[in-house]
């Protein structure tokens, strides 16, 4: 019959709305990722300039001793000339604010004399604060007429005079330790979930040893308390593979966003590595203490410098965030043993027999 479509006459395909033709367009991945790309490229370029490109100071803890007419006049004028505040602490003595220094609650000592006053700096502790303080104490000494006498109690070693080594540590440690956990994803997807875990801890124990072996035995920038900031690299390695490891059981092939905003983005800005913390927006300067990158910076600063003063503090925060991210990976795969993996494609014939 002539009203009849032949058999073979292919349907006609239901027309596309202009919204659809748009979303199932082969270029839509690549303008989303590109998309995405630039927002963290102005998120991480603009996280960075806000916590280093000018530090300004705000509060300050400085140990206080001795008392004078020309001590208080300089404190103001030093506040002033900082546009910040100094938390004056005062001690009885000399050697109880060095203790104080000692334990990181303070990041100088200045000591009012009648014939002038003497600030002591802690390199160690925070280069930027030290650098700040011996510029400015001078200059507002002169301006008064003080005398005033600048020394380290806590020097850098002359290999890493600008204290950066300890925040490239703990970046590379970061960045490898999440790389490598993509890379047992991508290429071990045949590893059991106690198997994964066990792949991630053995690749965290070699780069840290790596990342401590090239810093100390290779370069010399800063002899380390091998054992222990090998310890504290495996840890923090360990640590960011298993955050990416708890986001890609939810997210799989977006996990690396959120993975990046936190560790890289966010924690390593404000990790005190690069700017002490009393030079960091107060609100990134709180927010460091608390994440894996900040807490790996503490922890080798206190290896390193402060051997007999450490704090238990920065280890329980490195723990806290890999047993979080080991345990949501086990539970949700105990929930969906699946996981993200896709299943292999279905070769062609083979649907029937």
């Amino acid at each position: 019959m002539g009203e009849h479509r032949s058999a073979a006459e292919p349907r006609r395909q239901p027309r596309q709305g202009g919204w659809s033709r748009l979303t199932s367009s082969r270029f839509v991945p690549a303008v989303v990722i590109s998309l995405i790309v630039a927002a963290l490229a102005g998120l991480f370029v603009g996280a960075y300039c806000l916590a280093m490109a000018a530090p300004v100071p705000h509060r300050i803890p400085v140990a206080v001793t001795g008392k004078s007419a020309q001590g208080e006049r300089f404190v103001g004028a030093l506040e002033a000339a900082l546009r910040t505040s100094l938390v004056l602490h005062p001690y009885a003595d000399y050697d109880r604010a060095l203790a104080a220094v000692d334990a990181q609650r303070e990041f100088a000592i200045l000591q009012r004399r009648p014939a002038g006053v003497e600030v002591d700096v802690a390199s160690a502790a925070g280069a930027s604060v030290a650098r700040v303080l011996s510029r400015s104490a001078p200059e507002v000494g002169r301006a008064l007429g003080i005398p005033v006498q600048v020394r380290d109690v806590k020097p850098l070693p002359a290999t890493d005079p600008q204290g950066l080594a300890l925040f490239y540590i703990a970046l590379g440690s970061i960045i490898l330790g999440f790389v490598g956990a993509i890379q047992l994803g991508v290429h071990a997807q045949a590893l059991s979930p106690a198997e994964r875990i066990a792949a991630t801890a053995g690749c965290s124990v070699l780069g840290g040893l790596s990342i401590c072996a090239m810093t100390d035995w290779v370069l010399g920038v800063v002899r380390l308390p091998f054992a222990q900031s090998w310890g504290v690299c495996a840890l923090t390695m360990f640590t960011a593979g298993m955050i990416f490891t708890a986001f890609d059981t939810f997210m799989g092939r977006w996990a690396l966003l959120p993975t990046w905003v936190l560790l890289v983005v966010l924690g390593n800005p404000s990790s005190g590595g690069a700017v002490a913390w009393p030079l960091l927006p107060p609100l990134l300067g709180f927010l460091g203490r608390f994440l894996p990158p900040g807490a790996s910076v503490s922890a080798q600063r206190n290896a390193i410098y402060f051997p007999h003063d450490q704090h238990v503090e920065p280890y329980v925060v490195l723990a806290v965030w890999c047993l979080a991210g080991m345990s949501v990976f086990l539970a949700r795969h105990a929930r969906h043993p699946g996981g993200q993996a896709t299943a292999p494609a279905t070769a062609p014939g083979a649907g029937s027999a």
